[in-house]
């Protein structure tokens, strides 16, 4: 995930500290449901819903509480056991890219410590766990014979969890692309779409057995956009016809790697894990309702249609750039490969504006959970502003808290795209709560468990009116390295210790755990 003024990454300065490896951890104990709901905020916030529908809300038998996590923001072990170079290990080494002047070298160290966070898990009642393969741990340069060290790693990580009794839930790409392949020309390189389907195919035959749940990226939109036109991903570049390329060929690669998984692993179903962020138009003109339409096939289900139909959906002002993309004869059906599930984020809303006749383009882009309203168009193709308002309160991480939208965003799908099966593949929200001495190390992040009462209660009003949502994975398993941000923002329902990387359970975990057992939030 990316977040708040994530291009201003060039405000680091302090030097981080050094990141110390011990087996110890500690966790603190549990506190009561009276204890957690007495210091809930009593004031009524901007779109609050009332306290007698979260004691309503339900949850059906079987669904999949889960969290999510992402290689680089958890493993560590940047260059152990064979593994290459990825475009963040270079990002981050980069003076001046990440606050605090931090890497992911280490993390949550969760490479060498994943038995005790799966226990942990387990501890929390959870039933799935989301995380990612490191493409330069299986392939260092993207292509070849697999590092067979690598798929060990990933086997024992499976298998440990079916141990436990959760599920493995795999994302194939969140983000480390191996350097070697930027090398080549990145994601605007047509050629990837192929590697990264061998890639896919490695993955499912060695590990197809145990893991039957699939998604080929994480946020592709982000990767193509924040990557190669916004410049505020690595490998930073500021082109958007490099934007539209790369788009095309994370729409390939998508189409690609679920055949090449489909052939190697029968037991395989795919889905995805886009990010989305329902869409508002800013005033009820007619221009602005039609500039949130493209904002939802842009940002929302660019990559969703093209599996379900073949055919990007059409996001553009004026003449569909398919030579621009590179877009060839009989890539429609390349594109088709349709979703056994549809997975997608929710951290927050956008207010879409238009700007088709903007004087100047390139503004308002400072992060994939947040676009700031700059008064440019965003870029010359889709012609919009985007932005988040701040009716609700705002996180720690500067997201506006805003329940509705989950609701707004899983209804509209389910109408969009014939109800499919729908998995909530991240959401949560950033707070910097940490051990209270005076508590004996407790930690009261209330805030957290309010934002996950007042977001589930809206998701539950969703299943109640016939969405088939059937998991939810709260972003994130343990504090981690937060990209840009470095270790100066905390998602976790686990507190980590960066220098001690000890784990403390929060006060917000132990709440998730008691609704992950009994499908309700009034616990």
């Amino acid at each position: 995930m990316n977040r708040r003024q994530f291009v201003a990454n060039s405000v680091a300065a302090a030097a981080g500290a050094a990141l110390v490896r011990e087996n110890a951890h500690a966790t603190v104990s549990r506190p009561t449901s009276n204890q957690i709901q007495g210091l809930l905020p009593a004031a009524k916030m901007p779109g609050a819903i009332p306290e007698s529908d979260i004691g309503e809300a339900r949850f059906p038998e079987g669904f999949f509480w889960g969290a999510a996590a992402s290689s680089y923001q958890v493993e560590g072990a940047w260059d152990e056991d064979g593994k290459g170079e990825s475009i963040w290990d270079k990002f981050t080494h980069t003076p001046g890219k990440v606050r605090g002047s931090v890497t992911g070298d280490v993390a949550c160290d969760q490479y060498h410590r994943y038995p005790e966070d799966i226990a942990l898990a387990k501890r929390l009642h959870l039933k799935s766990y989301r995380f990612s393969i490191s493409w330069p741990r299986i392939q260092p340069t993207g292509v070849g014979a697999p590092n067979m060290k690598g798929l060990d790693h990933y086997s024992r990580l499976a298998d440990t969890l079916l141990e436990a009794g959760i599920r493995p839930w795999c994302t194939i790409y969140h983000w480390d692309l191996p350097q070697a392949l930027e090398d080549q020309g990145g994601w605007p390189n047509r050629d990837l779409a192929k590697y990264y389907a061998d890639y896919a195919g490695i993955l499912a035959k060695h590990l197809g057995d145990r893991i039957t749940t699939w998604a080929p990226f994480n946020m592709p939109w982000a990767i193509a956009f924040m990557g190669y036109a916004a410049g505020a991903f690595p490998p930073c570049r500021t082109s958007f016809p490099d934007f539209l390329k790369a788009a095309h060929t994370l729409g390939l690669a998508q189409g690609e790697a679920h055949r090449s998984i489909k052939a190697a692993s029968s037991r395989a179903t795919v889905g995805s894990a886009y990010e989305m962020a329902p869409a508002y138009p800013a005033t009820d003109s007619e221009a602005d309702r039609a500039a949130a339409a493209r904002y939802h096939a842009m940002n929302n289900v660019f990559f969703l249609h093209a599996a379900m139909t073949g055919r990007y959906p059409d996001a553009f002002v004026g003449e569909f750039p398919y030579r621009i993309m590179g877009f060839r004869p009989g890539d429609e059906k390349i594109l088709y490969a349709p979703l056994d599930w549809v997975g997608f984020h929710y951290y927050t809303r956008r207010f879409v504006a238009d700007a088709s006749h903007s004087a100047c383009v390139g503004g308002g882009f400072s992060g994939t959970e947040i676009e700031s309203n700059s008064g440019c168009a965003r870029d010359p193709y889709t012609g919009i502003r985007a932005w988040m308002p701040t009716v609700g309160p705002l996180t720690d991480s500067g997201l506006e808290l805003w329940p509705r939208g989950i609701y707004d965003l899983v209804t509209q799908i389910s109408r969009e795209y014939n109800h499919p099966v729908i998995e909530i593949t991240e959401s949560g929200p950033g707070y910097l709560d940490a051990p209270y001495d005076q508590d004996h190390g407790r930690i009261p992040d209330t805030r957290r468990v309010q934002w996950f009462r007042q977001v589930l209660a809206e998701l539950a009003r969703a299943i109640k009116d016939g969405a088939r949502v059937r998991a939810y994975h709260a972003w994130t398993l343990l504090d981690n390295f937060q990209w840009a941000q470095g270790y100066t923002e905390r998602y976790g329902l686990i507190y980590t210790d960066f220098r001690s990387q000890k784990r403390v359970i929060k006060d917000s975990g132990y709440w998730y755990s008691r609704v992950a057992a009994s499908g309700r939030l009034d616990v």
